[in-house]
């Protein structure tokens, strides 16, 4: 008998930079698998509300939770699918008056297996900060930051539009190299960080 075919539902916070960009790595991995990409359309900290403050996450199913949110009829049909894995992929948005490690630590030890209740990804500090190079290597990348004040004004994306080499991150090409330098050096600075 043939293996089934894996089937992916990819939450992501935001409409457009979210799903472009899971959509370009799609693309440049060559991912086959069927996947589904899902705009929350709210942070998670709207997520953890609903499943952990106003409720028990284990008796809850998180796709009957995104379809009851949904407003579009033709989607909501896409959270009475089965999916082999789902993956939620969230701003950690440190500047949100909902922010609080705890929330963090408590939604990442409950999300940990894609094929069960899902795997929580999370972008440091926003997405936008996978765009922030202004070349391929950039050898000043790990000491660009972003300050709340920026958080909390808007201002990071655009200083990242400005000191990104295309200057609007939106038409920023990501390859697979570049892909896999942004995240090397990142998880290299996370251990280092670690001591």
């Amino acid at each position: 008998m043939a293996e089934k075919k894996r089937k992916i539902l990819v939450l992501v916070e935001g409409a457009k930079t979210d799903v472009a960009l899971m959509e370009r790595l799609f693309s440049i991995y060559q991912i086959d698998f069927k996947y589904e990409i899902v705009s929350y359309c709210t942070n998670i900290y709207t997520l953890y509300k609903e499943m952990f403050e106003d409720n028990d996450p284990d008796d809850m199913d998180l796709l009957q939770l995104l379809k009851s949110r949904e407003p579009d009829l033709v989607k909501k049909t896409l959270f009475d699918e089965s999916y082999s894995d789902i993956l939620l992929i969230f701003d950690l948005d440190p500047h949100d008056f909902g922010f609080t490690p705890e929330k963090i630590r408590h939604m990442a030890k409950y999300f940990v297996e894609s094929s069960d209740v899902g795997k929580l990804y999370i972008n440091y500090p926003i997405v936008e900060a996978f765009y922030h190079m202004t070349s391929i290597p950039d050898l000043n990348f790990n000491t660009y930051n972003a300050t709340l004040n920026e958080l909390s004004a808007g201002t990071y994306k655009a200083r990242v539009n400005r000191e990104n080499r295309n200057h609007d991150y939106r038409k920023f090409a990501a390859t697979k190299r570049r892909v896999q330098y942004c995240y090397q050096a990142k998880y290299k600075q996370g251990m280092a960080c670690r001591g």
